[in-house]
């Protein structure tokens, strides 16, 4: 059987997709090699700014998203995908750890990215409970009180920037002296009154009280000094590692590894289309992701049309 369409990952961007595929009567296909759907949803214990809801888990997004996916017919798969491939037919084989090999029209992936870890203690048993990898989903749980951004690029100063409007106090731990991030987010970052910078610095322990996180522990690169800092929240923005691996070959990516896209999601590729995480966009949360998977649908439907 060829499918129009597989699409491969079932986080926010590819239940949205099953949903408007559905929505549109084609043939298609889930592959998760989870075998559970919500992507870095999953990890995200309290969530307070996705439209229509003031207050869900993470979880029980996922949940409603998949079983709304379901219940229009959506077809989920349990599998890990090895290969894809682009045959002169202009169709997609997509090969699996199970032995099975899909034949599709076009594909859309939603295979998502990775926060990079520090591999410290404390990291992966408070992530969700004072460790957060986003500050603009997290940050409102911290008003009034001390967090610390860990990183030295754009991203970490923009986070710091941000959390500096809510929070009492905010510390940029970086490991150099020198800062990634372009100099005007420096130059702002400096004059905020209430960010403290440490350089020469990394982060070793991240310590908890009751399962919440109290304190960090830290230490100079250059002298060895180790110090701890009281504080009720670890943003980490060292980066993102995309799960692109399965298209680089077929398709463009840029050096980070994001699969470069159009606005409409369609890539160099005639038939393959990127969505959420993985692709290359400004701004990563759930409803972007969403709103990706949508698209990204709406677009192949003209590309099968033609």
């Amino acid at each position: 059987m060829t499918y129009d369409l597989v699409i491969i990952g079932s986080g926010p961007a590819g239940l949205a997709a099953a949903i408007y595929a559905a929505r549109a009567e084609l043939q298609f296909v889930v592959l998760e090699k989870a075998g559970v759907s919500g992507g870095q949803v999953l990890l995200t214990y309290e969530i307070n700014n996705y439209p229509g809801f003031k207050n869900i888990s993470g979880f029980d997004l996922a949940t409603a998203l998949r079983e709304h996916a379901e219940s229009l017919g959506s077809n989920f798969v349990s599998c890990e995908v090895n290969s894809i491939t682009r045959e002169r037919d202009k169709t997609y084989h997509i090969s699996c750890d199970n032995g099975t090999e899909y034949v599709s029209k076009a594909v859309i992936a939603c295979t998502g990215a990775d926060h990079k870890r520090l591999g410290i203690p404390g990291e992966e048993e408070l992530a969700g409970a004072g460790v957060s990898y986003c500050a603009t989903c997290d940050g409102a749980f911290f008003k009034k009180k001390t967090v610390a951004v860990i990183g030295g690029g754009d991203t970490a100063f923009e986070d710091a920037l941000y959390l500096s409007r809510l929070c009492e106090k905010v510390y940029i731990i970086h490991r150099r002296s020198l800062f990634r991030a372009a100099g005007s987010l420096v130059s702002l970052a400096r004059r905020a009154q209430n960010i403290e910078f440490l350089t020469d610095t990394v982060p070793t322990e991240i310590c908890e009280t009751d399962g919440s996180v109290t304190s960090l522990k830290v230490k100079n690169v250059n002298s060895g000094a180790e110090s701890s800092i009281d504080l009720s929240g670890v943003f980490i923005a060292i980066g993102m590692r995309p799960n692109s691996e399965l298209f680089s070959q077929i398709t463009e990516c840029n050096k980070e590894g994001f699969i470069i896209t159009s606005s409409d999601c369609s890539t160099q590729m005639p038939g393959l289309y990127a969505a959420g995480d993985v692709r290359t966009k400004d701004l990563r949360q759930i409803v972007t992701a969403v709103a990706d998977g949508a698209v990204a649908v709406s677009s192949l439907v003209k590309y099968l049309s033609d």
